[in-house]
């Protein structure tokens, strides 16, 4: 469980060399990320966390999660995978952004998908 119940994560991610996939904190290479975070729920060892991003990395969440000792669950390249889930247990419920031609906001929501579901 995390120690802090919200935070901002503030760290600069990059990818990690050798790698076309895996991103890291890297602080002489690494482009800015940051990452606001609260603590929905807690378990016997898991929680259930609320993550916005001010910026957009590649993993970004994936790669902020694991440098604070919360890896997510079931994630195999950043953690470890998990009985508990056959995937991450990583859910984007909610996504804004401004169309490029119209400059309308646009918004799509999504619910958590039952496997999640606590």
């Amino acid at each position: 469980m995390l120690k802090e119940k919200q935070g901002t994560i503030s760290l600069p991610i990059a990818r990690k060399q050798g790698s076309i996939v895996e991103r890291e904190i890297n602080n002489i290479n690494g482009q800015p990320a940051i990452t606001f975070y609260d603590v929905v729920k807690e378990f016997d060892n898991y929680s259930l966390v609320h993550c916005k991003l001010k910026t957009g990395r590649t993993h970004q969440i994936r790669v902020h999660m694991k440098a604070i000792g919360h890896p997510i669950v079931g994630d195999s390249l950043y953690g470890n995978s998990s009985p508990l889930i056959t995937r991450q247990a990583l859910h984007s419920y909610k996504i804004e952004c401004i169309h490029p031609v119209t400059k309308k906001l646009l918004k799509f929501e999504c619910k958590l998908p039952k496997e999640m579901c606590f």
